[in-house]
């Protein structure tokens, strides 16, 4: 069920979008004229993940943020696997637009992390683009490489075998295993290791910041590589040392750093 009111009345609970049931937490601005951040969880995660960081991440710009658990994910709404081999490009074109507009939000940072990286970038090449300041994209994926396939399979091993279906039960409680196997079998499909969306780069116009560890688990430079020659807006580039898939947890510091001087430039009205 929605909430009663209006969205934005709401500093958490959950929002019936696109016949689906996704709770959602706000952090308030700190004043006013400045856009939104929206965070975009990895294909494990919910809004439980992010732990602190996007109160960290708000303070240190004072923008406002909306953090939501995808369907399938955390508390929200339940998911039968395998999911579509465009459920990338679906949420990104027809969930996020009607969580925005839900919430009327027409001014935006995204920050996706590694699944969400993927939408953030597709969501900036569509329709959505006028209302994104800036995208960020933490360990983003454009096509599927060998090291992702691997990384996808040694993490079935710890499902199974390793005690990661007790900690992922923790964050998606009854949503574990279809969270799980949604992400698992999805990526595993024969099909979806044709998944690539660099034909989309061309048409983000959209300022973007990567960010990427040197250790990641599921990607390689070519990752980054290929958004910053294919993109058709200005793109920087972090890379960090000492860093695995999630920088944001190995690399907290220099990430956060990073995001607020980004979003700082980017939130500047124009001359």
């Amino acid at each position: 069920m929605a909430p009663q009111g209006t969205a934005a009345d709401f500093t958490d609970g959950f929002i019936d979008i696109a016949g689906d049931r996704l709770e959602y937490r706000r952090i308030p601005a700190a004043g006013e004229g400045r856009p939104t951040l929206v965070f975009l969880h990895e294909g494990l995660g919910c809004i439980a993940i992010w732990k602190d960081f996007p109160d960290r991440l708000a303070a240190a710009t004072g923008c406002g943020a909306l953090i939501y658990s995808r369907r399938g994910y955390g508390a929200s709404s339940a998911v039968t696997p395998p999911r579509p081999i465009d459920y990338l490009h679906r949420e990104a074109d027809i969930v996020l637009p009607a969580l925005l507009d839900a919430f009327g939000l027409t001014d935006t940072v995204l920050v996706g992390h590694s699944d969400g990286a993927s939408i953030a970038l597709l969501a900036a090449a569509g329709p959505l683009a006028p209302r994104i300041r800036l995208a960020i994209a933490e360990a983003p994926h454009v096509f599927v490489e060998d090291v992702t396939i691997a990384g996808i399979r040694a993490a079935g091993d710890l499902y199974h075998n390793g005690g990661l279906r007790e900690r992922l039960k923790r964050l998606h409680g009854d949503n574990v295993d279809g969270a799980f196997h949604g992400w698992h079998e999805t990526w595993l499909t024969p099909a979806f290791r044709h998944w690539n969306i660099e034909d989309r780069l061309p048409s983000i116009r959209t300022p973007l910041l990567v960010i990427q560890g040197v250790g990641d688990e599921y990607a390689t430079a070519a990752q980054y590589d290929a958004i910053a020659a294919r993109s058709g807006g200005p793109v920087s580039v972090l890379v960090l040392e000492g860093c695995g898939h999630t920088p944001h947890r190995d690399r907290a510091e220099a990430v956060l750093a990073a995001m607020a001087e980004a979003i700082g430039v980017a939130a500047r009205p124009a001359a």
